[in-house]
């Protein structure tokens, strides 16, 4: 019998990792505290190791209160969508006040953590959980416009990472914001394409209109361009103590092409399967720019 009941222990443990990682985002967490780091990077004259650890840490705990904050509100719809059906809260697999003691810990800890960091690192964090848990999630149901809601607290990361080293928010940290703010939009709007039917079933609005045809895509094409434009901005030397190479500035603009063809290729076929190579190569986009970045930094 001890060993039947060790083995059901195990698995309720086991059970309950998995449904925390689905509960928190880990994937995507891990995604934040990479930007939080490479803007950090960027801004830092001497790395501070105990400073990277705090900030990954606290941007972990602010990504994971923000998803399961979104989770406990959005039990219900989630139960209508194939893709987050079998979540823990619309499956019953886990309570509603354990989700809710999660993300009232997470927020705790993770304001603690980047407040000791500095103050304003804490209070950027805090701004990210409220308009992405208060704001952006119950818009999603009323409005397109909760994609631009959402963009602020997904653009934070980035220049978190800025204002974790240098304790000033100015216009680089302002420049690094604005890259990810606009990159978001037509990375959401590939995704919203893509879930366009599910959206529908759960009553969300998250492409331009809530329509799904080409006038979503010139928007998509509209924003790629302006992310690309301000992506390479900082080669003019308009944005302060950030600046990259010429060399470095034309990379960044080749990458983007690549978002700009797959957004000009949905337009031709408006097609799921464009809107999906738009979608993964927007992720190489932010990916590869944020490494650049912290390459040509290290080259001056």
């Amino acid at each position: 019998m001890s060993a039947i009941s060790n083995i059901e222990n195990k698995s309720t443990i086991k059970n309950f990792i998995s449904d925390f990682k689905q509960l928190t985002k880990v994937g995507l967490s891990l995604s934040v505290v990479f930007s939080s780091i490479a803007g950090y990077l960027l801004a830092a004259e001497i790395v501070d190791t105990f400073i990277v650890i705090q900030l990954a840490i606290g941007g972990y705990f602010m990504v994971g209160a923000s998803n399961a904050f979104n989770q406990v509100i959005e039990k219900d719809t989630d139960s209508l969508m194939k893709r987050t059906m079998n979540r823990p809260l619309p499956t019953g697999r886990m309570s509603v006040s354990t989700a809710l003691t999660i993300a009232f810990l997470f927020t705790i800890l993770g304001i603690a953590i980047l407040y000791n960091i500095n103050a304003k690192s804490a209070l950027f964090g805090a701004i990210s959980i409220f308009l992405y848990t208060s704001i952006y999630t119950p818009l999603k149901s009323v409005t397109p416009l909760a994609v631009f809601v959402g963009a602020i607290p997904g653009a934070i990361p980035f220049m978190l990472g800025w204002v974790a080293a240098t304790n000033q928010f100015g216009i680089e940290a302002g420049f690094l914001f604005l890259i990810q703010f606009f990159w978001q939009f037509p990375h959401f709007w590939a995704i919203g394409w893509l879930q366009f039917e599910e959206y529908q079933k759960a009553g969300f609005n998250m492409l331009p209109m809530n329509k799904k045809d080409k006038g979503a895509i010139k928007q998509i094409i509209f924003y790629t361009l302006i992310m690309i434009l301000v992506s390479i901005a900082p080669v003019l030397k308009v944005t302060g103590a950030f600046y990259i190479y010429p060399a470095t500035a034309v990379i960044i603009a080749l990458v983007g092409c690549s978002m700009l063809f797959y957004g000009i290729q949905l337009h031709k076929t408006e097609s799921n399967i464009e809107a999906r190579k738009l979608m993964l190569s927007s992720v190489i986009y932010i990916t590869l720019v944020q490494i650049i970045y912290v390459i040509d930094k290290f080259l001056h």
